[in-house]
């Protein structure tokens, strides 16, 4: 039984919130079930990490594209996307096929994982889940981290249809992969716009692997905060994958860094839109032609959020470096040949650190 705010101080020496969000499986949403109104100390972001008003710019000529799929065989919209991921590195996308009811099924079944008690949900931690591929965890790695995100997850990584049936928590399960196969169609059709743009005139076995050869879906909870200002949702990172499609739910708080300067722009829910971003993969494949943005999340000092990305990435045993074709016109290769398994774990030993994960594949 978790501990209640009349037994215990939040910030006294007695009482190992690590431990109680952690190990026990409570996560911040334990913290938050319990009414706390002052934020922990472990969650205390240093002043350089916090997200502050003069950093952030509310301009509507300034968002991030909106992008129109209803008529995507016209080849405007292969440009749209184009620009988009080399000016922009993130996109949203409306009128793109996907039923708005597969998204709201998904969002509650988020919010209905969540729910479960914290033994429940402890049985996917990482010390009791039978397999790597279906993960409960809080904040990014709190092994590594100074300060820990105000963020709980569950992380499903995509092998077939009978491993999810099997173990995938059956309170999120089918929705999971339902969302996962009605972007199937989605996925590709911006892989095939996206390569338009690098030359690459066909999508074989072997560039299919590299660009979409194995899939993740989180399952992102970040509940009310005490104090939001002080901490975040998550980190500046810029994902490892080739592409991210984001379901964000009507709360918002996702920020992404515009590119050549400090400043961060909101990217603001819009009802039946998803958002695209460019990953680091792609930026490698592309010779960085397409843009791995830096984004973060704040905390909601009113609201519990959810969101769920979908990572799109190469195989673990896929090499990655720049394409030939964007290379056959002399450019020079900014980066060397990386086993993208290498690169996924150097990304995951660490806290967020913005953009530094990409550097370690630079020639």
């Amino acid at each position: 039984m978790a501990p209640t705010l009349a037994t215990i101080s939040i910030n006294s020496n007695t009482w190992d919130v690590k431990n109680f969000v952690v190990n026990e499986g409570h996560g911040v949403k334990g913290l938050a079930d319990m009414g706390i109104q002052t934020l922990p100390k472990q969650y205390i972001q240093p002043l350089e990490e916090r997200i502050t008003s003069s950093d952030v710019v509310v301009d509507e000529e300034q968002c991030i594209p909106v992008i129109d799929l209803s008529n995507w065989n016209d080849t405007k919209v292969d440009n749209m996307i184009c620009n988009a991921a080399e000016k922009w590195g993130f996109f949203q996308i409306v009128n793109h096929g996907i039923p708005i009811k597969v998204f709201e099924n998904v969002k509650d079944a988020t919010h209905r994982f969540f729910a479960l008690s914290a033994q429940e949900k402890n049985k996917y931690s990482k010390d009791y889940s039978c397999t790597n591929n279906v993960r409960f965890g809080t904040s990014f790695t709190p092994q590594a981290e100074k300060a820990l995100e105000w963020k709980d997850y569950l992380s499903l990584f995509y092998v077939s249809d009978e491993e999810a049936s099997a173990l995938w928590p059956p309170a999120c399960r089918d929705e999971a992969l339902e969302f996962m196969k009605k972007t199937e169609l989605v996925i590709k059709r911006l892989m095939e716009s996206l390569m338009k743009g690098l030359n690459v005139k066909e999508i074989d076995e072997d560039r299919e692997s590299l660009l979409m050869g194995s899939k993740r879906i989180n399952l992102n909870y970040y509940p009310k905060c005490p104090n939001p200002e002080l901490t975040v949702g998550v980190g500046r990172h810029s994902d490892v994958s080739t592409l991210t499609i984001l379901l964000q739910d009507n709360i918002g708080g996702l920020y992404v860094k515009k590119l050549g300067n400090e400043t961060w722009l909101p990217v603001p829910p819009i009802s039946g839109a998803l958002v695209i971003n460019i990953g680091d993969a792609l930026q490698i494949l592309s010779n960085g032609r397409y843009k791995s943005i830096e984004h973060r999340v704040i905390a909601n000092g009113s609201n519990n959020r959810v969101s769920v990305p979908i990572f799109v990435n190469p195989k673990p045993n896929d090499v990655i470096g720049p394409f030939q074709e964007v290379l056959e016109s002399g450019e020079k290769a900014v980066y060397k040949q990386v086993l993208y398994s290498d690169y996924v774990k150097h990304f995951f030993r660490k806290a967020h650190d913005g953009k530094d994960t990409v550097d370690f594949a630079k020639i």
